[in-house]
């Protein structure tokens, strides 16, 4: 089943983008990349709290698969 992301409404993708952006900066931050700031940093540009919850919680999520503390 595949699922043509460009279909998807703009808060959908919006929170798709979120979770890319966990994914990447908890990459980072694996690979000594980034510091733990920079996740603070992230989330005070997004002004949506439900949003900021939802990328900090995309963080957790990328932290416990990945391994980082």
């Amino acid at each position: 089943m595949s699922i043509n992301l460009s279909n998807l409404p703009a808060e959908e993708k919006n929170k798709v983008e979120l979770d890319k952006q966990a994914s990447f900066i908890v990459w980072k931050l694996r690979e000594a990349k980034a510091v733990p700031d920079e996740i603070d940093q992230e989330a005070d540009k997004i002004r949506d709290d439900s949003e900021k919850a939802f990328f900090l919680e995309s963080v957790a999520k990328y932290k416990r698969v990945m391994g980082v503390a």
